[in-house]
């Protein structure tokens, strides 16, 4: 019988998998009573079906781990409520090193989430791991982490639990609907068409899974997913396996396993993954299992298995599944109104961790679509970090192959991606290339992260210790501290903002003053109501209607659609992204004034071309612009050349800057520099729930000028009461020469954890590994705060003495850049 579409609904969810359920159930949990959930067949028929049913906490940010912390608390809350069993057990999970790389990681995570302070997390011994679970072979064994608060769940009866929520709560979950079309007007979501009829809606929510790129395109929205073979296997039933043991993990073996109604589930994360339904998923795909390719994927792992579990190599196999599931570019799932079309959201493409952040996910999604922001921190999960070109099937069919084994692969730091690579070339790529760079990817763009001596091959050694660059990149940073050098930052996001209202829509989205005279640049934050940073840029008064603004590489879609939203009706203002026009080219460093002096033929000095300065210059002959600003601390200048005269410009500065010591710097030194200068980093120091105040930038925000800023207020009203200084951004320097630092290491004050990092790297200048991280505390964080405490740094378990700052360690007063 034909299922009966109501007429309207505040929101559309389509896909009845887990995510879609939590999403309506946790919409109609606020109230929205009138939410429709369409499954296009039967609920969980995609991928929720077979999923493995997995519920851990241990996680790689704190977002994430408190996303999953909920995710297991409302399973027992579920129960409760609708009667509906969840399956959920709580039995602990053990995962297992036998590599010094690997411990070293399982050290750095448990110290990590203990500082979030969702779960406890406990290193153990070898023998501690055969307590915990006997059948295990541990003579190779170097330790592992036990997590006593995970455990396992029935993926389907989670689903039902959520439906039978939000039905009880008034949201319609109809099954047989498929949506055939997204309706829109004006740049908004209007509606869904379906098989049974249209449905006007406000709001229409992407929880399509497997579909979900598809669903996207229905709306021109870019949604880049694409789905993969996976692999789990069953054995017979074991009469004497504990229904309570724990879930283990081998992640060097690829390999999960968990009891699974009186037999073993043992599971697999091939490194090397198979594409599937690169012609399109069928429409009437459901419940369905995959030929597959198990014997070259999936028994490699089994055979690690039975060395692992010894008993597995005497027992029956009643099945050897395979079934698609969905990845992402960067391992991270999808959510978050897409930039294409407003009121649309999406949450898809899980990367298999879909049954452990249901809950968390689908309450957020439902928080962010009921109050219009997000209520975390969640800028890499967000749509707006994906770029177009990154939906194209030949890009994501082959960077899902990388990324289904990313979960369980060694998570090294600055580990680059190996797929989808040379697309986003600069226009000095092959000059780089010359000069033996290593590169490394963000947004697409190949970045020359560090350069290698002559006769060495500019190829990473990944480990937790300094890695292979580490004194290659050393003498990179030192030269921008002594001497002159380049960097090539032509990745860096550009946008033309033009009109007889640019100033007035600039002016209301930046926190400083940016109505300056022509040729001047101004460094300013762009916040929202709540006064958290959105974006952390330079704007640039180029003529009395024409603005350039200077972003970040990963910023752009981010950006652009802030700005473009905060256009009020009847403004005139056009904005265009102008990356791919200019390349940038950072020469740093005490010798620059003179080089571009000789070689621009300008009078460079501050009289004349004072700090914030921006002016047009010659380079050779190219017509180019020249910005006296600083992102390492020291004088320099960006310079800002069309792309079809790039070339000419770097050949010709190569060549003027060779008497002066010119040489080439990476991306690694530019960010150890701005480390010690304490400068920050958007995505890693600041995102949108932390606020000017807070991070120490108070300075950004004009609270005077005719415009007032979106934020103000906010900003203002945490000024006034001091709230700020409970929870500031500190620079730390470890006293140990030889420890390395990342992001995300715990601060400890006294011997209480007061925080944790958000960037780190090595201070060359300074002497030792350095970092930036909020201190929360009862207490305001005060200079006699920071004095009075002794600080240290969790490295791995391993607490190290550190120095603590609330202003820059080098050149706090920034003379070095300004003289």
């Amino acid at each position: 019988m034909p299922a009966q579409i109501p007429e309207r609904a505040s929101a559309a969810i389509i896909g009845g998998g887990v995510i879609g359920a939590s999403v309506a159930y946790h919409l109609a949990k606020l109230g929205w009573t009138d939410v429709v959930l369409l499954e296009r067949n039967q609920f969980t028929c995609g991928t929720t079906w077979h999923a493995a049913g997995l519920v851990g906490t241990m996680r790689a940010n704190e977002s994430h781990a408190r996303l999953c912390e909920y995710s297991m608390a409302v399973l027992t809350e579920l129960e409760t409520e609708t009667g509906q069993s969840t399956g959920f057990k709580q039995v602990g999970s053990v995962t297992v090193a036998h590599s010094e790389a690997r411990f070293e990681e399982l050290k750095r995570v448990a110290a990590m989430n203990n500082a979030f302070g969702v779960t406890r997390v406990d290193i153990i011994t070898p023998s501690e791991v055969k307590d915990l679970y006997p059948f295990v072979e541990t003579g190779d064994l170097l330790g592992g982490s036990w997590v006593a608060q995970d455990g396992t769940a029935s993926p389907v009866d989670v689903t039902q639990a959520f439906i039978k929520g939000a039905r009880a709560r008034g949201a319609r979950c109809l099954e047989g609907v498929r949506v055939t079309a997204i309706k829109q007007k004006n740049g908004h979501v209007t509606g869904v068409s379906t098989t049974e009829g249209d449905i006007a809606a406000d709001f229409v929510v992407n929880c399509a899974g497997l579909w979900g790129r598809e669903i996207g395109r229905m709306a021109g929205v870019n949604v880049p997913l694409h789905a993969c073979e996976h692999y789990y296997a069953h054995t017979e039933k074991l009469n004497d396996l504990p229904s309570n043991l724990p879930v283990l993990r081998d992640h060097d073996n690829c390999a999960y396993y968990r009891e699974d109604a009186g037999s073993l589930l043992v599971g697999g994360f091939e490194p090397n993954a198979v594409p599937w339904g690169q012609n399109g998923i069928p429409l009437d795909f459901a419940f369905e299992e995959l030929e597959g390719h198990t014997e070259e994927q999936f028994m490699p792992i089994l055979e690690k298995a039975l060395e692992r579990v010894p008993m597995l190599a005497k027992v029956g196999w009643r099945s050897f599944f395979c079934g698609p599931e969905s990845f992402t570019p960067d391992d991270q799932f999808h959510m978050g109104e897409a930039p294409e079309l407003k009121g649309f959201y999406v949450a898809c493409g899980l990367n298999s961790v879909g049954i452990q952040t249901s809950g968390g996910l689908g309450r957020a999604l439902a928080d962010w679509m009921h109050t219009g922001k997000a209520p975390m921190d969640l800028w890499g999960n967000d749509i707006r970090r994906m770029f177009p070109f990154q939906s194209t099937q030949h890009y994501i069919e082959n960077r899902v192959t990388e990324t289904l084994g990313l979960l369980y692969d060694n998570h090294y730091p600055y580990k680059q991606m190996q797929t989808s690579r040379n697309l986003r070339l600069s226009p000095l790529h092959e000059r780089l290339m010359e000069h033996n760079a290593c590169f490394g990817e963000v947004a697409g763009w190949e970045r020359a992260n560090w350069f290698a001596p002559k006769g060495v091959e500019p190829k990473y050694e990944y480990s937790f210790g300094k890695q292979n660059w580490f004194e290659y990149s050393a003498a990179e940073h030192r030269a921008t501290r002594e001497k002159v050098v380049l960097y090539d930052q032509s990745s860096f996001s550009k946008y033309l903002v033009q009109g007889r209202d640019a100033v007035k829509l600039l002016q209301r989205v930046s926190s400083a003053n940016v109505d300056v005279e022509p040729g001047r640049m101004v460094y300013t934050h762009w916040l929202n109501d709540h006064g958290g940073i959105e974006a952390d840029l330079t704007v640039t008064r180029v003529a009395e209607d024409e603005f350039w603004v200077l972003s970040g590489a990963t910023q752009t879609i981010k950006d652009l659609d802030w700005l473009k939203s905060h256009i009020k009706e009847g403004e005139l203002c056009c904005i265009s992204d102008i990356t791919n026009a200019w390349a940038m080219l950072g020469v740093m460093g005490p010798g620059s004034r003179e080089l571009l002096a000789q070689t621009l033929r300008h009078d460079m000095s501050t009289e004349s071309f004072p700090y914030g300065s921006f002016q047009p210059v010659e380079l050779g002959m190219a017509r180019a612009y020249a910005g006296r600003v600083s992102y390492v601390g020291e004088l320099g200048w960006e310079l800002y050349v069309p792309v079809d005269q790039a070339r000419h410009g770097f050949d010709y500065l190569w060549e003027n800057g060779e008497s002066h010591g010119l040489s080439l710097a990476g991306m690694h030194a530019l960010n150890s520099c701005r480390l010690e200068k304490k400068f920050v980093h958007y995505g890693h120091d600041v995102a949108d729930h932390d606020t000017p105040l807070e991070c120490g930038m108070g300075f950004v925000c004009n609270f005077e000028k005719s415009i007032p800023f979106i934020g103000r207020d906010a900003i203002l009203e945490q000024k006034e009461s001091g709230a700020f200084m409970k929870k500031r951004l500190v620079q730390v320097l470890l006293e140990d020469p030889d420890a390395t630092l990342y992001h995300h290491e715990p601060i400890v004050r006294d011997g209480e954890i007061v925080g944790h990092l958000t960037s780190g790297d090595y201070g060359h200048t300074l002497g030792g590994a350095l970092g930036l991280g909020y201190i929360h505390s009862e207490e305001e964080v005060s200079q006699d705060y920071i004095d009075a405490g002794r600080f240290e740094i969790d490295v791995a378990g391993e607490r190290i003495p550190a120095k603590a700052s609330l202003s820059a360690m080098y050149d706090p007063r920034g003379t070095h850049m300004r003289g």
